[in-house]
């Protein structure tokens, strides 16, 4: 199976009302916000679009209005990570029919499992569908490292075709490469990670501060496939501060506040999570601003 996967792929957020309810409208704004300032792909449902905090038909409603944002622009991918097998499954054949491009498949959430259980649950959910499967590795948050020797075991499977890389050790982008060659579409999964990546051979980059800065997110994805490094890195060490939000707990909290300073969605969570107060908030909103104040000229 073969997929043209490659360039910046927004890890989109989830927006909500002051009701917390979810706000469709809105989300579909930032959709078109991010397909306007040049993405080549869409991933709902991730840890920014808190997927884990929606209920089924949540993310039902999610998917169908962006694969009609969309409208066949770029590929649309939809997060799947659930407590259980069956029902990665379940959400897996529900996306397909909507219509979504593609799955991102993490191994069960909440459980550690071993390897042998890893590789038969990515196995079952991708048996689920007939579309393809980017394969979510993030052992730093969900506890169950898919090693590149594991990659190669699943490489027998036609409808794995990408990785999204989140161990957090850039190493691995060449531990990948020597391992299993050019079988997957590789993608940077950690922010401040992402411009090393590249160098280092990876496909794309599935990004998180790209949702309050997409042009210039978009921008240093150009320059580094032309081999414009000097002026690629002039860019990303201005982003590095903001890019740090990313690797952080507070991920969503950090990321939805940029994207409000930005003017571009609102900054509310769904419970569990909280919006920032006090000294952090303070903190985060100086990075921020910091970072709109001395936002470099692309030209």
């Amino acid at each position: 199976m073969h997929v043209d996967w490659e360039g910046i792929y927004p890890a989109l957020t989830t927006q909500f009302h002051e009701d917390d309810s979810l706000d469709i409208a809105a989300t579909r704004r930032h959709v078109e916000a991010l397909l306007e300032a040049g993405v080549h792909g869409l991933v709902m449902l991730g840890t920014l679009g808190e997927g884990t905090s929606l209920t089924t038909d949540e993310k039902i409603a999610v998917l169908d209005a962006t694969v009609k944002t969309s409208a066949g622009r770029v590929p649309v991918l939809a997060g799947i990570a659930e407590l259980t097998t069956s029902a990665a499954c379940d959400l897996a054949a529900a996306a397909e029919r909507i219509g979504v491009e593609g799955l991102m498949v993490l191994p069960a959430v909440a459980y550690r499992a071993d390897r042998r259980e890893t590789l038969a649950h990515l196995r079952k959910v991708a048996a689920a569908t007939e579309l393809p499967v980017m394969v979510y590795n993030n052992p730093v948050s969900y506890h169950v490292d898919i090693t590149p020797e594991m990659f190669a075991e699943l490489a027998d499977e036609d409808s794995f075709v990408a990785i999204k890389e989140s161990s957090d050790d850039i190493r691995r982008i060449t531990d990948l490469r020597n391992e299993v060659g050019d079988r997957y579409q590789l993608f940077c999964g950690v922010d401040d990670l992402a411009l090393e990546s590249l160098v280092m051979g990876a496909d794309g980059w599935l990004a998180g501060l790209v949702n309050a800065f997409p042009r210039e997110t978009v921008r240093i994805w150009e320059l580094a496939l032309a081999g414009e490094l000097e002026k690629a890195r002039e860019i990303y060490r201005w982003f590095a501060p903001l890019l740090r939000l990313d690797t952080d707990v507070k991920l969503v909290q950090y990321i939805k506040l940029a994207v409000a300073e930005c003017g571009m969605g609102s900054e509310k969570v769904r419970l569990p999570r909280l919006a920032l107060e006090g000294e952090e908030r303070k903190r985060i909103l100086s990075v921020i601003r910091r970072g709109i104040e001395t936002r470099p000229a692309l030209g």
